[in-house]
């Protein structure tokens, strides 16, 4: 995906600020075509005067230039907006120079020539930290305006248990486990216990253990250093370290290997660890908040998950209720739907007939709160009037999978999204036939687990 699809409606900008001209066409040119929105200036004096008149996601400045040099320039930069990721970039480059750019705020240190390579993976791990963290700022500011936790849509008994939980367990540091199926809305709720907390002005970083391939899965989590395995040109501190004095939020973590979960139990036991490939103990202080879809109670009789580790995991333990359990907010959650969706796409907020509400309400949702939502999107999209209407849900939903829709190639779809759609009907099917119990699914499509949990995700149904 460019860098423009990555940001909602405008591009990601970067100001590039270099004395050599060719290495400003060259950075330029390469960002312009990944979709970034992109401005030049050939020294620090003009480039604060742009960054100060224009809003940037990320400056690219050289260390060494005449006047305002990269490291004057990047204070300049972050008294003016702290949010700003900066990176420098040198041809002279010392550990002294890169100890003094990391101690100012600088996102990263490169070296000429550029690894473009290298520089773009570089604006797309901050840019996902920046959506995040507005992300984050945008749900502070809707649980301040709504007197509810999260505004989380509640209208059944088993909810409403669910949010009280969690708006008791947010106050602590204790490590809270959310259980539930794929699609009931566990990052949510993880988001809502970091918020509600005392650490909810800290960082709070995601990262999913099923889809991380192992052998990555500790660098991802406790960094590593310079040399550490193949391919590790430089340090890169991990999860644990980035989300010091937050919270760490590990989705599918009945996922994770037996070595790398004590590892795991480690951090919680005594909150130090080491880089990969580092002998220097790192200290913490981070508040761990797990989920999975998965019987840890079974993987643990089955020897695949750590009885110590479960039960330092599962201090406060927060089930979620698939969606076919907890029916009374079926109507609330369509009519959420509904308005945020017709907002997004600019139109007005479409109305649902009787016959599709009754549709929606019938239906089991395998897929749960985040299969209703991608059905009402579609339904929204597929509308010609101003009501959605029972032609207007899927086969699935309605029942009528004796009238299959047919496979039309007349150019009007291209042959990926055609396949797309077929597969994403298979899963749901599936899904169906098996309860929502994702292994039997797994068995009845003829592929494993992990790989139907990745295509859940792919098509928003996990």
């Amino acid at each position: 995906m460019s860098a423009a699809g990555s940001k909602a409606q405008m591009p990601w900008a970067v100001l590039i600020v270099e004395d050599e001209e060719a290495q400003r066409r060259i950075l330029g040119d390469f960002l312009k075509g990944q979709g970034y929105r992109v401005q030049t200036a050939a020294n620090g004096r003009e480039g604060l005067a742009k960054f100060q008149q224009d809003l940037f996601d990320f400056v690219l400045a050289d260390y060494k230039m005449p006047g305002m040099d990269g490291l004057d320039l990047l204070r300049e930069v972050r008294g003016v907006n702290p949010e700003a990721r900066v990176v420098l970039i040198t041809a002279f480059a010392t550990v002294e120079s890169a100890v003094a750019a990391m101690k100012e705020g600088a996102l990263d240190y490169l070296t000429k020539p550029v690894n473009l390579e290298e520089l773009l993976i570089i604006l797309q791990r901050a840019a996902q930290g920046i959506t995040l963290m507005r992300e984050n700022r945008a749900l502070k500011e809707m649980l301040r305006e709504r007197h509810q936790v999260g505004g989380v849509i509640a209208v059944s008994p088993k909810m409403e248990h669910v949010l009280s939980v969690v708006k008791r367990a947010a106050g602590s540091n204790a490590p809270v486990l959310i259980l539930g199926e794929s699609g009931t809305g566990k990052e949510i709720i993880a988001r809502i216990l970091h918020l509600q907390s005392p650490r909810g002005d800290k960082p709070l970083l995601s990262m999913n253990c099923a889809a991380i391939p192992e052998t990555l899965l500790e660098s991802e989590l406790f960094g590593h250093e310079k040399g550490a395995f193949t391919g590790a040109v430089h340090a890169k501190p991990g999860r644990f370290e980035l989300a010091h004095t937050g919270s760490l939020f590990l989705d599918e973590i009945g996922d994770m290997s037996p070595g790398l979960q004590a590892k795991l139990l480690r951090v919680l036991q005594e909150q130090t660890f080491e880089r990969l490939g580092g002998t220097r103990t790192i200290n913490v202080d981070v508040r761990i908040i797990t989920a999975t879809n998965r019987d840890l109670e079974e993987l643990m009789r089955q020897g695949r998950f750590r009885q110590d580790l479960y039960y330092r995991l599962n201090v406060v333990e927060v089930h979620l209720p698939a969606l076919r359990d907890r029916r009374e907010d079926i109507p609330h959650l369509v009519d959420h739907f509904l308005r945020t969706i017709s907002g997004k796409h600019g139109a007005d907020t479409k109305t649902l007939s009787r016959e599709a509400h009754e549709a929606l309400l019938r239906y089991d949702w395998p897929g749960n709160v985040r299969e209703l939502e991608n059905v009402i999107e579609r339904a929204c999209i597929l509308s010609r009037g101003p009501a959605v209407t029972l032609e207007d849900l899927p086969p699935a939903v309605t029942g009528s999978r004796g009238q299959k829709e047919s496979v039309v190639m007349d150019g009007s779809e291209p042959l990926p999204a055609v396949i797309n759609r077929i597969e994403r009907d298979a899963i749901l099917q599936a899904l169906e036939k098996a309860g929502g119990i994702q292994t039997r699914a797994a068995t009845l499509l003829g592929i494993s687990e992990r790989v139907l949990r990745y295509k859940m995700g792919k098509y928003g149904l996990g």
